[in-house]
């Protein structure tokens, strides 16, 4: 035979699951990488096999990794198994010879010759069958020009005839569909188009999930990084497709056969190991003892199999080790990438890739195909973790997640709730807490917005940030937070910890977080958010901030707005996308009653903005809005609300309306009238905000001038809040009054000794 005849090396099974069929090929034994597109060897005996089970769905080649070839490949494979079997029984093929005069031995000659193309070509090459049968066709209309002979002409008539019932059979499968562009000046045993058409998703024997490796043909780079571990990350804007592929190819993915083998054996160890919940308990402890085990069993087993490895070879395996065992497998990878917000792991498992949001690119899907064990080890971890339950009682579970590098929030779906399987949702967290500058230098919001947010903070206002999800509203929160003065004491209530109370809290904070029950969970141990909220009354002065406000904790958030607006800050985010969008939702659907949400003072409204072509969404601030007091029924009709600034779509910025320019804003003025440089003066009020303004504008301005964007994070913002008060205060002393023009000199001499001394991490 052409490629040798070694069965043994190749063992072919059928599994049937559900609905899939699906062609299993164990390969371990043999010296061949499994690649169909590579090897015409493997190429024919998928084919020798896929005729005798005709209604395969699926083809996994083992050997170290699984290679798989999803649905739609596997169906031209089927496709020509099916023409490969039929033409095999057709008598006019195969008995051609029959009908051959014997007396001419060219005409005689022609059958080995089309028979041996069906045969064994067909199987091994389509591509190759089929170009040679077009070569065949031309000679033979060309002899066939030339030829008088009656007899002779006959005899290649019915060649013909033959030849073109074939080609007509192939032109109708997929794959000749999908190859002819590739087709000219094709070489029999060149395998390159079938590298176009074919890729396998790969899956390591240690991990679960599979991994499209291949570039996508035809699509344009329009972006590549490298992520700390390695991790080789590029993007793809593909042909006549409007979604992005984020593209990853981590370490695990580029490592040597016999390191798989290690981890392979190491992982199978470990696993017989089953961690109890109350290892759980503290993660990170947990992670690290699993990592020194896992370190040193990778290092005896390299020993045993005398396979020598670097000390920077053997931190990698175990750090891969460590993910595929206690850690959340490539989850974990695309959480180490800084861009990446948002990921969205949907069912049914193992068929549908993970998306995501990315930072420059927006929404994109992946190469990454999760499986149903793995779904079922990160549920399974994730309620050992959170000590919450998931299941048909509770099908939804939220939860946070500390991995290393990342800190996301989880969110999890089950059945009944979600019909086909496990769905789940991660929102990675920024590393440091957003900043207003940081925020202006984004496009969120402006200078004066940002300017006006400093002053309502200072004014210890009650606000509520709305907006939908994934508008940056838990985001603009924690850049508040950021406003506020380390001096004052802030307390944080949230079912699910999103805001950076760590960090802020070794920025110098005095900041008390408390995690109270979900919204969701039903039985718990853990405190209500209402009582979690009305426990902050009675720990004395502090800002409140409510990390969501979803059901009836918005009654406890308003008795604490009532009793603490007037000398702390009362913060907390709301789904929404209107003024009245809130109003109706907090007192008509969860029941606040309509003078309690007369204590509202801001309302700050975040939503995403989508460009013309619908292919690209940018965060902003659309409409800030104060809420007056004398309003009796309803704040719409009655001139409740009056808005402060509002988006200016041709402008792509907010602007101020007449109740901000004109001083008529009531929330402002009751700030003014308890501060003495500002009572009854609405130009100092105006004047101070400004200054505010020029100052964030200022920050973004000089990280840009010096290239360093550091200077936007929140150490250095925290030193610039400080300085302006600092400077503030004495001016006021020195000249009697906030000289706004005096404190912007004297506070802009400070940043550029702070660019000259390099000072831009708080210290």
């Amino acid at each position: 035979m052409l490629f040798g005849n070694d069965p043994e090396q190749i063992k072919f099974s059928v599994i049937r699951e559900g609905e899939e069929v699906i062609l299993r090929a164990d390969c371990e034994n043999s010296p061949r990488l499994p690649l169909i597109e590579d090897d015409a060897f493997y190429m024919a005996k998928t084919i020798e096999e896929l005729a005798k089970t005709p209604d395969v769905t699926k083809l996994v080649f083992s050997q170290k990794r699984d290679y798989e070839y999803d649905f739609n490949q596997t169906q031209m494979l089927v496709e020509i198994a099916r023409l490969y079997a039929f033409l095999l029984k057709q008598n006019n093929i195969m008995s051609f010879s029959a009908v051959a005069d014997p007396s001419q031995p060219r005409t005689h000659a022609r059958y080995p010759e089309i028979r041996n193309v069906i045969s064994n070509l067909l199987k091994s090459d389509p591509l190759g069958a089929y170009v040679e049968l077009k070569r065949i066709e031309r000679r033979e209309r060309i002899e066939l020009q030339k030829t008088v002979d009656e007899r002779k002409i006959s005899e290649i008539q019915k060649y013909l005839q033959i030849l073109q019932q074939v080609i007509q059979k192939l032109e109708e499968t997929k794959l000749i569909i999908l190859a002819k562009p590739y087709l000219a000046g094709y070489r029999i045993g060149d395998r390159s188009v079938y590298r176009k058409i074919f890729s396998p998703t790969i899956k390591p024997d240690f991990m679960f999930t599979k991994l499209m490796a291949n570039y996508p043909i035809g699509a344009e780079e329009v972006a590549n990084y490298t992520l700390p571990d390695d991790t080789e990350v590029t993007i793809f804007r593909q042909e006549n497709n409007v979604q992005t592929l984020y593209h990853i190819l981590p370490p695990e993915f580029k490592i040597d056969d016999d390191k798989y083998e290690l981890l392979d054996m190491a992982r199978n160890i470990m696993a017989e190991h089953k961690p109890r919940r109350s290892e759980f308990v503290e993660p990170e402890r947990m992670r690290q003892v699993f990592y020194n085990v896992g370190h040193d069993l990778i290092e005896e087993l390299a020993n045993y199999k005398n396979v020598k490895l670097t000390q920077k070879e053997l931190k990698k395996l175990t750090e891969i080790l460590v993910r595929y065992t206690v850690g959340f497998g490539l989850i974990e990878v695309l959480l180490q990438d800084e861009k990446v917000q948002d990921i969205s792991v949907n069912s049914p498992l193992g068929q549908i890739p993970i998306f995501l949001v990315h930072g420059d690119f927006d929404d994109c899907v992946t190469n990454i195909i999760p499986t149903r064990p793995e779904a079922e080890s990160w549920a399974s971890k994730l309620r050992m973790i959170s000590g919450r339950p998931l299941d048909e009682a509770d099908p939804i579970l939220d939860t946070e997640l500390e991995l290393p590098g990342a800190s996301t929030r989880v969110s999890v779906i089950a059945p009944p709730l979600n019909p086909t399987g496990l769905g789940f949702s991660f929102r990675r967290h920024r590393d440091k807490p957003w900043t207003l500058p940081l925020f202006i230098k984004v496009g969120m919001l402006n200078s004066m917005a940002a300017g006006l947010f400093s002053f309502l903070i200072d004014g210890t206002r009650t606000m509520l940030i709305a907006g939908t999800r994934s508008s940056g509203k838990s985001s603009l929160l924690s850049a508040l937070m950021v406003e506020i003065m380390r001096r004052y004491r802030i307390i944080t209530v949230e079912d699910t910890l999103e805001l950076p109370t760590a960090s802020l809290r070794k920025l110098g904070f005095n900041i008390q977080p408390m995690k109270v029950a979900s919204a969701l969970a039903r039985g718990s141990s853990e405190m209500s958010a209402s009582d979690g909220i009305r426990a902050t009354l009675r720990l004395g002065d502090s800002s409140l901030i409510v990390g969501e406000v979803r059901s009836a904790e918005a009654k406890a958030l308003y008795e604490a707005m009532r009793v603490g607006a007037a000398a702390n800050v009362v913060a907390g985010t709301i789904h929404g996308d209107s003024p009245y969008g809130i109003f109706d939702r907090v007192v008509n659907d969860i029941g606040v009653p309509k003078t309690s949400f007369k204590a509202t003072d801001i309302i700050i409204i975040a939503n995403p903005i989508k460009s013309a072509d619908g292919l690209h969404r940018y965060r902003r601030v659309i409409q800030v809005t104060e809420v007056r007091k004398t309003w009796e029924e309803d704040p719409l009709t009655e001139g409740g609300f009056v808005d402060l600034m509002k988006y200016d779509a041709k402008e792509d910025t907010l602007k101020p309306m007449d109740g901000l320019i004109n001083g008529e804003s009531e929330i402002l003025k009751t700030i003014a009238a308890n501060v003495k440089d500002f009572a009854g003066n609405w130009d100092a009020v105006w004047d101070n905000i400004m200054l505010r303004a020029r100052i964030k504008q200022l920050m973004v301005d000089y990280a840009n001038k010096v290239g360093n964007p550091e200077m936007l994070e929140a150490p250095f913002v925290i030193s610039g809040n400080d300085q302006f008060h600092i400077i503030s205060e004495r001016v006021r002393d020195e000249v009697g009054s906030l000289d706004s023009k005096r404190i912007l000199f004297e506070w802009e001499e400070w940043i550029k000794g702070a660019i000259k001394r390099g000072r831009f991490q708080q210290s």
